[in-house]
């Protein structure tokens, strides 16, 4: 099936093509094509992933105590998530079912850390200097440098909230990136009582931090609702996990669905049976899978996950200051759903929020600094992990054989559930900002804007600078360059 835009109903020799490639994203590479006609009205949107990894497949033949450390090369960004989903599925392989208290809590404390982490790299770095300076202002100082120099405290709290979620993963992961503190059937390390009361003495300032950036976006919001409500806004589905009291939890839980309306389609879902709600959907010019509700079919199952659909999926969330925060969102959209693109960041700071109050109330668990690390049981061939990763829904499906090589490996990382969303996104945007438009740099930050909202793997390769490299050329029918941007 097609959606609108997807595909051109008019011959594509009658069409001028507009492509921005690369548009980076986390270890690879996608583009942006757009058709235009002779009045430059918009007939066909893609964003493609062009890079192939391939491992679902290389993991097959490997042993499966391997996996939790090689999979974390998938992302530079949030390895942690990797790790994590990849070991509560290993866990079922070992017949670890339930890990101790203390491996849960130090699993926990280092995806919450991972969770503080990379929505502050986000935020800061990557988004606030559109949010802040204007999508179409100065080029030149429209960058973490250019906030620095205009915001210098935002810049530096950005930079200090980062630093302190990577101090987490450090002690619980072994180091701040690739770790290894995660083992099927539990972890390899407790934290001391000299390192908890360490990181305990600068959670509240974090708590005080993110706070501060939750008021940024919401003031945004509240200042310029024609924007921040319209921008590359469309209905869909949100799907995430939540825990068996329906509470937000992006460690462990169940899977809940709702309607662009906020009615649940399905909810209490066990997701060792995710393959029997999920269908995932492959095409022609794009090596991202387009994961959609099995009952629903493609035109109508595809939906969003990630911040924005998890704080308006769950019925509360369990730290005070981050479960005021979410009644105020939940306010400002009069109690639907809100589908606004940009809201993407306001639910983002919630999240940091909570997972800034989460890290507080975990290192003043004794069960930290527990004895026992590791869990067996009867052994299982099969085993489903999911954790909720910074950007959304992240699935780990593996078989083993009986000489513990893995047989087979499917995976639906986050950015993938997000395809179908992002495509339209983009859609929407290239509609209201380039139909009938000549090409600029602003129209180009539009397009990054509406994509990087969801924080997809798409972004990583920006995050030293907050900087995209983007290449725009327009040529017509017989191939003929006629227009050509770059950013760098």
């Amino acid at each position: 099936m097609s959606f609108e835009l997807e595909t051109a109903t008019v011959a594509s020799e009658n069409l001028r093509r507009v492509a921005i490639d690369p548009v980076s994203r986390v270890e690879g590479h996608g583009k942006v094509t757009i058709l235009l006609d002779e009045d430059n009205k918009v007939h066909q949107v893609r964003l493609h992933i062009v890079e192939f990894r391939g491992f679902e497949r290389f993991i097959q033949g490997r042993p499966y105590w391997e996996v939790p450390v090689m999979v974390q090369r998938l992302c530079g960004i949030c390895p942690v998530s990797h790790h994590l989903a990849a070991s509560k599925a290993l866990d079922l392989i070992v017949g670890a079912a339930k890990v101790t208290p203390t491996a849960d809590k130090m699993r926990r404390l280092m995806h919450y850390g991972q969770i503080l982490q990379s929505h502050a790299l986000h935020f800061f770095h990557l988004s606030s200097p559109d949010l802040l300076f204007g999508f179409d202002s100065e080029v030149g100082r429209r960058n973490i440098v250019g906030v620095a120099e205009k915001y210098p405290e935002i810049a530096k709290k950005g930079i200090l909230l980062r630093k302190y979620g990577q101090e987490v993963i450090r002690l619980t992961a072994g180091k701040r990136v690739h770790g290894t503190g995660a083992v099927p059937g539990g972890v390899n390390r407790a934290l001391s009582i000299e390192e908890r009361k360490d990181l305990l003495k600068d959670a509240y300032q974090m708590i005080a931090w993110s706070r501060e950036a939750v008021q940024i976006i919401k003031e945004l919001h509240q200042q310029n609702p024609a924007l921040y409500d319209q921008f590359g806004t469309f209905r869909s589905n949100f799907m995430g996990m939540v825990a068996p009291d329906g509470s937000l939890d992006l460690y462990h839980g169940v899977l809940r669905a709702r309607d662009a309306d906020g009615r649940i389609l399905f909810d209490q879902v066990d997701y060792q049976t995710y393959d029997r709600l999920i269908t995932e959907e492959v095409k022609p010019w794009s090596y991202m899978k387009f994961p959609y509700f099995t009952a629903m079919g493609p035109e109508q199952g595809w939906y969003k996950v990630g911040p924005l659909a998890r704080v308006q999926n769950c019925d509360s969330i369990p730290t005070p200051f981050a479960e005021h925060e979410r009644r105020e969102l939940v306010a400002y959209a009069g109690g639907k759903p809100l589908h606004a693109t940009l809201a993407y960041h306001w639910a983002r700071m919630i999240e940091m929020l909570f997972a800034a109050e989460t890290i507080k109330e975990l290192l003043q668990d004794d069960d930290l600094s527990g004895p026992e690390l590791m869990s067996t049981g009867e052994r299982r061939r099969e085993g489903v992990g999911v954790i909720e990763a910074p950007r959304g829904t992240l699935f780990h499906h593996y078989q083993v054989g009986d000489d513990d090589l893995v047989t087979m490996a499917n995976l639906i990382v986050s950015t993938t559930n997000n395809n179908q969303a992002m495509n339209t996104a983009v859609r929407e945007v290239a509609k209201k900002y380039l139909d009938g438009q000549q090409i600029t740099e602003g129209l180009l930050n539009h397009i990054e804007i509406a994509i990087r909202a969801y924080d997809p793997c798409l972004s990583c390769a920006t995050h030293a600078l907050g900087k995209m490299p983007l290449e725009v050329t327009l040529v017509d029918a017989e191939g003929t360059e006629l227009d050509r941007k770059y950013k760098a």
